[in-house]
């Protein structure tokens, strides 16, 4: 069992915040000891650590979401603002399998910057009786990180199984589905990244790049994991849950030498090359095994389930996904944290039937995932939050010199090896670019 959690005591004072949020987390700071949750420039960044707790196992959900209950029950909480994400707030991220040697944690900043709806907050948090910070909490805004933009110097490296030995990896788990010993299961690799010169690894010019390049993701960090999730797990709030699911691929690249059209919403031109990705048997059927799961997970924690009949078409800067959105209204009383666990492992991260798929993964992959396709987020002391999937996302190592990006796809049928390479390859874009790995985008 962990041990007891702190006596915290919290206070939210509303602020005036313009501009990057990102700007003003220190340079200083352990990069481990930062955390974050943006979209579209909004959201909280963090640092410091008033509380934290590390679970594993089986019981890894239950036993952080007793940890948080007592937290919140036995904490003081001054909160002027009373918005979601404001007060008392624990970022948290999970390893994917429960096997898995790398440890799920759940942490308490000790600074919180948050901007919502044009308003914006400071949450300062102190165990027992610790003074609180000097100074009026709004004094820290006007500092800004000077060395915000300032890459480090990185190197790559080849992942636990090389690129070149991937289309064989797959090609078994097409043997495995086959066999109907399975019927879809998800398959990542991993790529490692190191600091040139042995120094540690900043984490927030990595996050200010992500933010720039994929603000209609959810930009996070949590314990030295950090990336840009475009699938929300579930989101709690007011009653009402919701969760986005994408399962389906296909690369930009691709769509933009197919057809010389300029992009519209797929289906308005007989020749949008998104056509390819809306009728296409494999991703339809990948999409639709991911979409059952999350909806299976969240009827006996919701009336009023709302399941699309039909996906739509995400766009994000490298690839376009098949996405569909549930929302429900919550009857079970369950906390965002709590759901999350529910719904983990969705088919659209391990593959249908779960245990099948996950076993599967143990076998073929080569590799302990860590955290990587865990979910990832914050809940809040009333038990609402925002828990995303970890992809497009790379974890430091405990060393803080070097981290592993990760990258996977849906493998059914009807997958070609070699085309889910290339998947991962433009998956793998988003962290490339973050690192300074790739050449400036356009």
């Amino acid at each position: 069992m962990p041990p007891p959690p702190p006596h915290l005591r919290a206070r939210s004072v509303a602020v005036d915040v313009t501009g990057d949020l990102l700007t003003r987390v220190p340079d200083e700071v352990d990069p481990r000891e930062v955390v974050a949750w943006l979209r579209e420039g909004d959201g909280m960044v963090g640092w410091g650590r008033a509380a934290v707790v590390r679970t594993a196992g089986v019981g890894r959900f239950e036993a952080a979401e007793a940890w948080w209950d007592q937290v919140r029950a036995d904490a003081q909480v001054e909160d002027e603002v009373r918005l979601p994400g404001s007060g008392l707030v624990a970022f948290g991220s999970f390893a994917f399998s429960p096997r898995s040697g790398d440890e799920s944690v759940l942490t308490v900043p000790r600074t919180l910057i948050g901007r919502r709806d044009g308003l914006a907050w400071v949450t300062q948090v102190v165990a027992g009786d610790e003074p609180w910070p000097a100074g009026h909490p709004a004094e820290m805004l006007a500092r800004s990180n000077p060395h915000l933009g300032r890459l480090d110097p990185l190197v790559e490296l080849p992942g636990t199984v090389p690129a070149t030995d991937w289309p064989r990896v797959v090609a078994r788990a097409v043997r495995r589905i086959g066999t109907g010993a399975v019927e879809k299961v998800v398959l990542a690799r991993d790529v490692a990244v190191r600091h040139r010169d042995g120094d540690v690894v900043r984490v927030a010019p990595v996050l200010e790049r992500l933010q720039a390049r994929y603000g209609a993701t959810w930009t996070f960090a949590v314990d030295g994991l950090v990336g840009a999730t475009p699938e929300m797990l579930v989101r709690l709030q007011g009653g009402r849950a919701r969760s986005r699911v994408l399962a389906g691929t296909i690369r930009r690249a691709e769509a933009a030498a197919a057809s010389p059209v300029p992009p519209t919403p797929a289906g308005d031109h007989p020749t949008d090359p998104r056509l390819r990705l809306v009728r296409s048997v494999k991703d339809l059927d990948e999409h639709a095994y991911a979409v059952r799961s999350v909806a299976e997970a969240l009827r006996p924690h919701c009336t009023d389930l709302q399941v699309p009949e039909d996906p739509y078409v995400l766009e994000l800067p490298d690839v376009y996904h098949l996405a569909s959105d549930l929302t429900g209204r919550m009857v079970s009383g369950a906390t965002s944290l709590r759901l999350a666990a529910a719904l983990h492992p969705s088919a659209a991260v391990c593959g249908t039937p779960t245990p099948a798929a996950a076993a599967v993964i143990e076998e073929l992959e080569g590799m302990d995932r860590g955290r990587y396709a865990g979910p990832v987020g914050w809940v809040d002391g009333s038990g609402d939050g925002d828990w995303g999937i970890a992809l497009r996302c790379g974890e430091l190592a405990p060393d803080r010199r070097s981290l592993r990006i990760f990258a996977g796809g849906g493998i059914v049928a009807a997958s070609d090896p070699r085309a889910e390479l290339a998947e991962t390859e433009v998956k793998l874009t988003a962290m490339r670019h973050a690192l300074g790995l790739l050449p400036e985008q356009r």
